[in-house]
């Protein structure tokens, strides 16, 4: 194998494919990348078994072949060589050398029969524009969890139908929902169980374009943006009724300031260490958030409420989730609704509820 390739897309396209290389597999070819080469192009993927990234970039090549290299490693030189054109050669001995202006380095090839064949998938195919497809997913990523003892809710619920897309993602302690309209409406119908991380490298790979090709298959779903593709198995066992979870009515809806009541959580939470829950207390016209934590010491911001009237109500959240279904609304008001101490509140954002994210109380200590 005989190419030069120029250093710029070469070095963009590793660290594309690159998030997909394996870092605990027993098989050393998952630990690198796949060049392969043919006429005008060069091709480069990774996989660690889960999820598949293949990209493929222009080149002038004298020679094919296919080849693995060691991806890390291959990613650190890359980045490293000046600017200009890069010579990659496979010489006698299973090595590689990589040569770009004073700059030259051999690098050991790992066997190229035990990395698997990544290829498109075939199915039900949809095309999404990428800024509504990035903001549904961002939005409710972090809701995932990350308990693989727990595999079906380390998933995003994606589902496509008409001019409507939908994600669901719940750690059984919050739950978020974002829906959005897209246009022109699909034609075909698709809804899986996506890991959460395929789903955030599709945006990564979808950036700077301006709309993403997916396809489902029986037991894998297929990202394709440009040149590049990434693919991923879907997660077996039956994602939760997440409409079941939201309480049909509440006591109490109050109209917030997103930003105002966000800074407010964060600056509180500092006092609320050793998985002390933050206490928001609701009177008369107002809204105060507090925690304390034993020998640490305490904090507390009071907020105007206006729309708060009756018994006074505390109720306990976790800091980092309720600062993160703040952060995930986007807008600057939002509805707060709240039931009761034992009763999970709901944040809603958007002028039709476009987005939904429900956090689970914490019972305070008395």
């Amino acid at each position: 194998m005989r190419l030069n390739v120029d250093r710029a897309i070469f070095v963009e396209s590793l660290g594309a494919v690159g998030r997909a290389v394996s870092t605990r597999s027993i098989i050393p070819a998952l630990s690198g990348i796949q060049l392969q080469a043919e006429t005008g192009s060069l091709t480069l993927t990774a996989t660690d078994g889960d999820i598949s990234i293949r990209s493929k970039i222009p080149a002038e090549v004298e020679s094919g072949g296919v080849i693995v290299v060691p991806g890390r490693l291959l990613a650190d030189v890359a980045r490293q060589l000046p600017a200009g054109d890069v010579s990659l050669v496979v010489g006698d001995g299973g090595l590689l050398a990589l040569d770009c202006g004073s700059a030259s380095f051999k690098l050991r090839l790992l066997a190229a029969d035990d990395f698997p064949d990544v290829q498109p998938i075939e199915g039900a195919t949809v095309t999404l524009p990428v800024g509504e497809f990035s903001e549904t997913i961002e939005q409710v990523a972090r809701s995932a969890s990350r308990d693989e003892t727990r595999p079906h809710l380390t998933g995003i619920l994606l589902s496509i139908e008409e001019d409507k897309l939908r994600s669901v993602a719940t750690d059984s302690y919050r739950l978020a929902v974002r829906t959005t309209k897209i246009a022109p409406p699909v034609t075909q119908k698709i809804e899986a169980n996506v890991p959460a991380r395929a789903l955030q490298e599709a945006t990564r790979i979808a950036d700077g374009h301006d709309t993403i090709e997916i396809t489902l298959a029986e037991r894998q779903i297929a990202f394709s943006a440009g040149d590049t593709l990434l693919v991923s198995r879907l997660i077996d066992g039956q994602f939760p009724d997440f409409e079941q979870l939201l309480p049909d009515s509440y006591e109490h809806v109050l109209d917030i300031d997103v930003s105002e009541l966000h800074d407010a959580v964060k600056r509180v939470s500092l006092l609320a260490q050793r998985n002390t829950p933050l206490k928001v207390a609701l009177s008369e016209g107002e809204l105060e958030v507090s925690a304390q934590t034993t020998d640490i010491g305490e904090g507390r911001e009071t907020l105007p409420a206006p729309d708060f009237s009756g018994d006074p109500l505390e109720i306990g959240f976790n800091p980092d989730f309720l600062r993160d279904g703040l952060d995930s609304a986007h807008t600057e008001r939002a509805k707060f609704k709240l039931i009761s101490a034992f009763r999970p509140g709901l944040i809603v954002a958007g002028e039709d509820e476009e987005f939904m994210y429900l956090v689970m109380p914490i019972r305070l200590n008395t």
